[in-house]
């Protein structure tokens, strides 16, 4: 049977919409795996800077998929930078799709520091839609990432059933971006742990996206 390529729904962050430099240089990274499909939740499309309720984004993202799916064969791949692969996750719970990848889960609601300062009780770990997984993911993950310290990932990852693997980012930040003392240190650029990353997601989608998943 002849292999269909994946293709990628990309979603973007709470900060920046799917036309920030951020995104448009993974995208390029992306379609050298194949095709990528961009879109917009509802309050960037408004000009708003406070994301929707988990409800809306999610109901966008299925339209962004099913609009896709008409045009496309092959496997759906969700890759979703932070909040954007937060709702991928919760999509994959309703729509059949090859493979999550996040770069950058917010495992940790930005909400818990302010709640920390406070002396309140921080809210609890995004963790509950991981749990109830069984879609293949992939987490794209740095060390200095405060919504997603690896210790807590792991502890999460150690009770999930989907099959998961973890990409690391030496000093990588939510964004992913490494500090400028690690790059001088190694002697490479952020473009070398960039493609990196991009060659675990080459390799994840190897390991577990089938001949199958093509027409799902």
């Amino acid at each position: 049977m002849t292999s269909i390529a994946p293709w990628f729904l990309l979603a973007h962050g709470a900060g920046a919409g799917s036309d920030s430099a951020w995104m448009v240089r993974w995208r390029g990274y992306l379609e050298t795996l194949g095709e990528v499909v961009v879109f917009d939740y509802p309050y960037v499309q408004a000009g708003r800077r406070r994301p929707d309720p988990l409800p809306r984004l999610l109901e966008a993202h299925a339209r962004a998929l099913e609009e896709a799916r008409t045009s496309r064969r092959g496997a759906p791949v969700l890759v979703g930078k932070s909040l954007g692969g937060r709702v991928g996750c919760h999509l994959a719970l309703e729509r059949s799709v090859g493979a999550i990848v996040c770069l950058g889960y917010p495992l940790v609601s930005p909400s818990a520091r302010r709640a920390q300062a406070q002396g309140r009780p921080p809210p609890p770990l995004r963790d509950r839609v991981l749990l109830e997984l069984t879609t293949p993911i992939l987490f794209v993950q740095g060390t200095r990432d405060p919504l997603c310290p690896l210790e807590e990932l792991e502890r999460t990852s150690a009770r999930m059933r989907a099959p998961h693997e973890l990409h690391v980012v030496p000093t990588g930040d939510h964004s992913l971006i490494a500090t400028k003392t690690h790059l001088a240190a190694q002697g490479i650029t952020q473009e070398t742990l960039d493609r990196a990353a991009l060659g675990s997601i080459r390799s994840f989608l190897a390991r577990h996206l089938d001949a199958g998943a093509a027409d799902r």
